[in-house]
């Protein structure tokens, strides 16, 4: 088995981030040489600290930082909250400075995902917060892949700068035929960048 791998790490409260991250690692280990690697991260509480146990009761096992800076690629992704992404996402990504000061991420490729309630729930803005750290990292940022015709024909969630999905407002909508191909196109494309740049890479 290879050792290369792409990060896909979100956060999720409902269970759709966590299953649209699941779509993506299909699309991502439809490629040969690399595989998925899951993880989330805890929630924090009003005083913006971790809460939890070392270990989640359920689930992937909480991100480390050796999870990011030994990643070929990066899928992050988060719930809308106002248009921004989750607390909990921030603040992992807030711990992040050593690898910044190191370059460990420059020019890997990544790209985010979320999920919202409404179709005007601040998807898009959502993802461009979440791409906001990942520029100050130097790491190289793609979206869905134009080409994929679910793109345009989606009546759900789905946008150029990365996978969405409308969970409706009971948060019980299943991830619907388009938004999964876009998922599934997704994680296929960042594992192909990855791979490709890995090769190209003195």
């Amino acid at each position: 088995m290879s050792d290369r791998y792409i990060l896909v790490l979100y956060f999720s409260r409902t269970g759709a981030t966590a299953q649209m991250a699941q779509f993506i690692a299909r699309g991502i280990e439809s490629v040969e040489g690399i595989y998925a690697k899951i993880r989330t991260v805890p929630p924090v509480s009003q005083t913006i600290e971790a809460t939890e146990n070392e270990l989640p009761a359920s689930g992937p096992p909480y991100a480390t930082l050796a999870d990011l800076s030994d990643c070929s690629g990066l899928a992050l992704g988060s719930p809308t909250r106002f248009g921004n992404m989750a607390s909990a996402l921030k603040y992992f990504l807030d711990q992040t400075g050593s690898l910044w000061q190191s370059g460990q991420l420059m020019d890997k490729p990544a790209g985010c995902f979320t999920s919202s309630s409404s179709l005007h729930g601040g998807q898009e803005t959502t993802l461009l917060s979440m791409m906001l750290p990942l520029f100050h990292h130097g790491m190289c940022l793609v979206g869905s892949p134009s080409n994929v015709p679910a793109l345009l024909n989606t009546a759900s969630g789905g946008t150029p700068y990365g996978p969405s999905h409308v969970a409706g407002i009971n948060n019980d909508q299943p991830v619907s035929e388009d938004e999964k191909t876009l998922c599934i196109a997704f994680g296929k494309r960042l594992a192909h960048l990855a791979c490709r740049l890995d090769h190209d890479t003195p």
